[in-house]
């Protein structure tokens, strides 16, 4: 794709791809990144799974052309920001020795200011997940059973198609319709919003929890980008501050899902 072609953004916001999992839909992030330019990527954490990865390899070539285009896009001048989570937990360690990787560089949590002037705090999100945190044995056998659930997605998808049927997630529709989930993910929403608050910053990006989001949360606003195992969504910074959540679950194709006005149309 020629580069007058591509969408140009301040900055693209992913996070939850799961490098290493049979679930990661490298193809479409691969799509996605070769459609769009920007001044700024932030890798909002659980990049590479090595949860997965400790337990059994798994690394196809649709994997590698994911590392290839971020690689490619920090070589051409993009700043990408490596915010770690907690599959990524691994590359904690290395934070205090400011790790580097030519214009990539590697942070717990970074600071972002919108071009209408707005602070946001970036970081994953897991520190406020209280069973990821307190209750490891709990989180690890969750994530074996959110793996069981993304593997009965591809199966369902794939009849859906053969029925000319559009992507429909049976994981997402669990977690957003039982009672349980629904409040866990309002409570880690409610937790991080408190701790931008405390902090003086106007937002919050972060991931985690799978499900993007812009929503006003007592005056702060919230944003989570989404994933690429079931949602493939992505969080944008317009060059005028306005932030949009991009959809490309439908193979590959963009749809808007909501946007945030800049500051200024806000206060108006």
């Amino acid at each position: 794709m020629a580069e007058a072609d591509r969408t140009h953004y301040r900055t693209v916001f992913i996070s939850d791809i799961h490098l290493g999992t049979a679930g990661c839909q490298a193809e479409k992030l691969t799509r996605f990144l070769k459609s769009v330019t920007c001044d700024d990527l932030y890798l909002v954490g659980d990049i590479v799974d090595g949860w997965k990865l400790k337990k059994q390899f798994f690394w196809p070539q649709e994997h590698t052309n994911v590392v290839r285009k971020i690689l490619t896009k920090s070589k051409r001048g993009t700043r990408v920001h490596y915010v770690t989570g907690n599959h990524d937990e691994f590359l904690r360690k290395f934070v205090d020795y400011r790790l580097t990787l030519g214009n990539i560089r590697v942070v717990n949590e970074a600071v972002h200011e919108t071009a209408d002037g707005r602070r946001l705090l970036i970081l994953h999100g897991d520190l406020f997940d209280v069973i990821t945190r307190y209750h490891r044995t709990i989180a690890l056998a969750g994530d074996v059973a959110y793996e069981a659930l993304i593997a009965s997605n591809r199966y369902i998808n794939f009849f859906r198609r053969k029925f000319g049927l559009g992507y429909w997630s049976l994981s997402n529709f669990a977690k957003h319709t039982t009672k349980r989930f629904v409040n866990l993910i309002s409570s880690f929403e409610d937790s991080v919003a408190h701790e931008c608050r405390k902090r003086g910053f106007d937002g919050i990006v972060c991931g985690h929890i799978h499900h993007a989001e812009i929503r006003d949360i007592d005056g702060v606003t919230y944003y989570n980008t989404g994933d690429w195992v079931e949602s493939c969504t992505a969080l944008v910074e317009h060059a005028d501050g306005r932030m949009e959540i991009l959809d490309w679950s439908e193979n590959g194709v963009q749809r808007s899902e909501k946007v945030t006005p800049i500051r200024s149309a806000a206060a108006g």
